[in-house]
């Protein structure tokens, strides 16, 4: 970034990053609401930003420093690697050049995985390793693309309990690599947000945390104390995200079987705004912002 000059710097009102809940609530805005607008009408010289999935393999260069380790041995380390996202798909993966993996503790698989296993690779058009270090043994741990250009990198399985730990930088990281073109951003807000399940509202607030994800619905997380939990009914489910980290808490509604809503009891750090509030699902609740129905 290129820095202000003195006179110029002198003539701006810095806006701090964080206020006070009292001064959200006097944040100025409009005395009547507009109505929402449509979206404008694509043409051949207008298409929304946000493209249909590639129909073929694409990949990008990343500078990280990833690690990955089983025990306390490093078997991925790497400053090279790709991001590889298969055809028609959201979330990438890594391909790391073979020689930035231990491929001397490799050894080819005998099958394959039973399907649904992985989430990824989605393509059965690989060839699968097992690894081994020492009494360890890993089925499935790595793969070789079958496509022209990626000979040289192997995929390395990030599924839940098949290696120990990931690394970018010293960070842990989890679940698959965090797409650089996908952001989420979590903001404090006043809206009123309701949810109702057969018409009972079981959770209001005019202090939500919106969440925003690239390519995903917007998420509404309530005050703990904003929620009837005599509505609802936890469960042991938990699940985990890249960018947010673990989703310690479900709940169903007392009167189905789905799961409707979800919470982060410690959450990344550059989440932390959300710990311990409470979102819940927009399609299977009814869901309410500023008296209008976004589902």
């Amino acid at each position: 970034m290129t820095p202000f000059d003195q006179k110029t710097a002198n003539t701006i009102k810095r806006v701090p990053f964080v206020i006070t809940d009292e001064e959200r609530g006097l944040l100025p805005r409009f005395a009547n609401r507009p109505p929402a607008a449509a979206l404008p009408q694509e043409s051949s010289g207008l298409t929304r930003r946000y493209p249909p999935y590639p129909e073929r393999y694409t990949f990008e260069p990343s500078e990280r420093w990833v690690r990955a380790v089983v025990g306390d041995v490093a078997v991925v380390d790497s400053r090279s690697q790709i991001l590889v996202w298969e055809p028609r798909h959201k979330v990438p993966e890594y391909g790391f050049p073979v020689e930035h993996v231990r491929t001397d503790l490799l050894t080819p698989s005998e099958g394959v995985p039973e399907p649904g296993v992985f989430y990824r690779p989605r393509t059965t058009d690989v060839k699968w390793f097992d690894l081994h270090l020492g009494e360890r043994h890993i089925p499935f741990a790595a793969w070789a693309w079958n496509e022209p250009g990626l000979e040289g990198y192997l995929g390395v399985n990030w599924f839940l309990g098949v290696l120990d730990g990931w690394y970018e930088e010293d960070q842990p990281v989890m679940t698959h690599p965090r797409d650089p073109h996908n952001r989420v951003d979590a903001l404090p807000s006043s809206r009123h947000v309701a949810v109702k399940v057969n018409g009972r509202v079981i959770a209001e607030t005019n202090d939500p945390v919106l969440v925003y994800e690239t390519g995903l619905p917007t998420r509404y997380y309530f005050p703990i104390e904003a929620v009837d939990f005599s509505a609802l009914t936890e469960t042991e489910d938990w699940s985990e995200c890249p960018y947010k980290g673990y989703s310690d808490r479900y709940w169903r509604s007392s009167e189905g079987e789905d799961l409707i809503a979800w919470s982060y009891s410690d959450p990344r750090p550059e989440l932390s705004v959300i710990a311990g509030r409470i979102a819940f699902y927009n399609e299977r609740v009814e869901l309410l912002v500023d008296g209008e129905s976004v589902n």
